[in-house]
């Protein structure tokens, strides 16, 4: 599932691409992707036909197209949602799901191949939709507050890694990036967030906005061609990774080989040497 790098990838790339365009023609292709916009896929064509994008704004996984006269277009990627521009003359790509004609003459295409993603309108969302105001700041948002974070994910009993990927604690965190910062800080990912200290905190949240910050300038993670940026190019920051998807090879600290557990219907993957597994009812 595309993380905050990657979904922050795609924003700046609608800001150079449709910010300042005027969407003259909305296709809708497969209503699933419209599952979110409950009044339906014609008043989802309605309300946008003739609008300006003035801007793009994110808080986590989520992005949103800000429309003049302050409405925006809700968007999530979900699994394998991807934004193309593209000519009006290049063929349609597999898994085309709604298409956005713009008064350049090009198109912001909406492909996503198993539709767990999708858009939605939402009156009055431009400064912040009302859908998400329930996900918390992220780590590279300015208005962040780490010592709020670091009271909140005291209050919590439960493994560090459950904490920061819950969206309401703290967004944009997924599973490649929480394995990673946790493999920096080093922490195992089962440790008990209310026997964490003060400094563990903030090594962990400095390691997540610096893991973030670097997959960003290196466009992110791709394994697969189910992320790419709205030119269609795949990110490289999996050629950096130490630990998600590095089961058996060593670790780059001490040369244990990587270890894959079973985690919340995804893998966790940690070197047993760096990141000792709880012991002493420490969970």
């Amino acid at each position: 599932m595309p993380e905050l790098p990657e979904v922050e990838v795609v924003r700046l790339g609608i800001v150079d691409h449709v910010v300042g365009r005027t969407v003259v023609g909305v296709t809708v292709h497969d209503v699933r992707s419209l599952r979110r916009h409950l009044a339906g896929p014609a008043d989802f064509v309605h309300r946008l036909e003739g609008q300006t994008v003035v801007g793009a704004a994110r808080r986590g996984k989520y992005l949103w197209m800000q429309l003049a006269g302050d409405d925006a277009v809700l968007c999530h990627l979900g699994m394998s949602g991807q934004f193309l521009v593209s000519s009006p003359d290049a063929p349609a790509p597999r898994h085309l799901r709604i298409t956005l004609t713009l008064d350049d003459g090009n198109e912001l295409r909406f492909v996503d191949q198993r539709i767990f993603g999708g858009m939605s309108y939402s009156e009055d969302g431009g400064e912040l939709p009302p859908e998400i105001a329930h996900i918390a700041r992220d780590p590279l948002d300015p208005l962040f507050d780490p010592t709020e974070f670091a009271a909140r994910i005291r209050r919590r009993q439960t493994g560090v890694k459950r904490a920061i990927l819950d969206q309401t604690l703290i967004s944009g965190v997924g599973n490649i990036y929480a394995d990673e910062s946790l493999w920096r800080t080093p922490l195992h990912y089962a440790r008990n967030t209310r026997h964490l200290r003060t400094k563990e905190i903030e090594s962990l949240l400095g390691h997540i906005g610096e893991v973030m910050a670097e997959a960003l300038a290196q466009g992110g993670t791709s394994f697969d061609a189910l992320y790419v940026n709205v030119n269609g190019n795949s990110g490289y920051f999996d050629r950096s990774l130490k630990a998600y998807g590095q089961e058996g090879r060593p670790c780059e600290r001490c040369g244990t080989p990587i270890r894959r557990d079973a985690f919340m219907n995804r893998s966790s993957f940690w070197c047993p040497v760096c990141q000792p597994r709880p012991r002493n009812g420490r969970f």
